[in-house]
């Protein structure tokens, strides 16, 4: 792996060949002297002690040697370590702060293919980490450290019964109960294919289950939340209510109506928002949304009397910009949606349960209450293996740029933006019309093609 390590969602490449055991163990030693001094800390118990590390995984099969290489780092070097097994992302995040750890670890490359696989830190408190952090523990790799032995060295235990303690946890931030709802979820094969139909069974709904069976290869395949059209399919063939679609990590959450019309992350938070703007909970009538969102949820929110406040793509940067603002509410067109009285990170689970419950208290349908949105014609063209960094640079590219703006005028939008965790560059077009939107994002893509080679 060349130049920064950290993309938008932490450490990512194909396990065993970009991420390896070896830069597994090295990033964890770094992390723990960055995150776990444990001169610095006190135990869960009020006393000083070791720092203490929580390490979660995703299904993924390489994620059995990664949790090793991770495990073995952070206890090397005097870090206790709790192996929480297979959970989603935010109930790592969750259980870093409930269980008083000093860092949480979690491996997953969330929505990409089974091959590859992450690594992502939180600090104290269950908040991922700025990139000054990142850096640091960058800068720290490979550097000479005095190793703790005998008694100093780190303890290691399963703690695999907390997965019930998030459950509880996301069932009582929901107002009111899914009784009458059948819905159809859509696990990706992956972290939540155990605690998110539980969850949702709790709550009161009928649930059934695709993508729930992993076997370490299959996550993400065909499934999930990049992978929609097997929830549609299933949720008009069984007669459900509503569907939900988790990613691999479950740190987003995407729906599907009982006509099979799928429900975009800014149509739940234009759901959310009104809702918690209804119930007196939506801090300063704002939310937080990223550059990607469409345009629809714009013109929508500002209907409806709401502010929206605009970040770069990511939702760590979406929290930054909630935590800066005294802000409560955010999140992204992908699916993660930061509700933060009640998480610190994105929760597909904890939102499929507000945006069910809204249904629920409601009487109307997902469809329905979707519909306080109109999302404009949006197409978003992948373009791989070109130079992130030329695209950043092109005078071409911009020139190419201002001239599709200004025929879009106020009717529509660009945004050109290299991909934090993949090698290719997003060309994002909103028009009028769907002709429109497709060709100026065609021309664009070509243009990325041309110069950024």
């Amino acid at each position: 792996m060349t130049g920064r390590l950290f993309g938008t969602d932490g450490v990512r490449g194909v396990a065993g060949r970009d991420l390896t055991a070896e830069l597994a163990m090295d990033l964890s030693v770094a992390a723990a002297h960055v995150l776990g001094d444990a001169g610095a800390f006190e135990s869960s118990v009020g006393r000083r002690g070791r720092p203490v590390a929580v390490v979660g995984r995703d299904p993924r099969a390489s994620g059995e040697f990664l949790e090793a290489a991770v495990v073995a780092g952070l206890a090397s070097s005097g870090v206790d370590v709790l192996r929480l097994g297979v959970l989603p992302t935010p109930a790592v995040a969750y259980l870093t702060s409930a269980l008083g750890a000093d860092l949480g670890v979690m491996l997953s490359a969330s929505h990409n293919p089974a091959p590859d696989n992450g690594i992502k830190f939180f600090a104290r408190g269950g908040f991922k980490l700025p990139d000054a952090v990142e850096n640091d523990i960058e800068r720290r790799l490979g550097e000479k450290w005095n190793r703790p032995v005998g008694a100093a060295v780190g303890r290691v235990r399963d703690a695999y019964g907390e997965a019930d303690r998030y459950v509880s946890h996301v069932l009582t931030s929901v107002d009111g109960r899914l009784e009458g709802l059948r819905l159809v979820v859509d696990c990706a094969h992956g972290a939540a294919h155990m605690v998110a139909p539980e969850a949702l069974r709790r709550a009161g709904a009928v649930v059934e289950t695709i993508g729930a069976a992993p076997d370490g290869l299959n996550i993400n395949e065909g499934v999930g939340s990049t992978h929609l059209d097997a929830l549609r399919t299933a949720v008009v063939e069984r007669g459900a209510d509503a569907g939900v679609a988790y990613d691999g990590d479950a740190d987003r959450c995407l729906a599907v109506t009982a006509s099979g019309e799928v429900v975009d992350g800014d149509q739940i938070m234009a759901v959310l928002a009104l809702a918690m703007r209804e119930d007196g909970t939506l801090a300063k009538d704002t939310v937080v949304a990223t550059i990607m969102s469409n345009l629809g949820f714009k013109i929508a929110m500002r209907k409806a009397g709401l502010t929206m406040v605009e970040t770069a793509v990511g939702d760590r940067y979406v929290l930054e910009a909630m935590k800066a603002g005294g802000y409560n509410f955010g999140g992204e067109q992908s699916g993660h949606v930061v509700m933060l009285d009640h998480a610190t990170t994105g929760d597909g689970l904890l939102t499929s349960l507000h945006l069910l419950a809204r249904v629920a208290r409601s009487g109307r349908s997902l469809g329905d209450l979707a519909s306080v949105m109109t999302r404009l014609p949006q197409v978003l063209v992948n373009v791989r293996d070109v130079s992130k960094i030329k695209a950043e640079t092109s005078v071409e590219l911009a020139s190419a740029v201002r001239e599709a703006e200004s025929s879009l005028g106020d009717s529509g939008r660009v945004v050109i933006r290299p991909s934090g965790t993949e090698p290719m560059v997003r060309v994002m077009v909103e028009a009028e019309s769907q002709d429109e939107a497709e060709r100026i994002a065609g021309r664009l893509a070509e243009v990325v093609r041309a110069t950024c080679a």
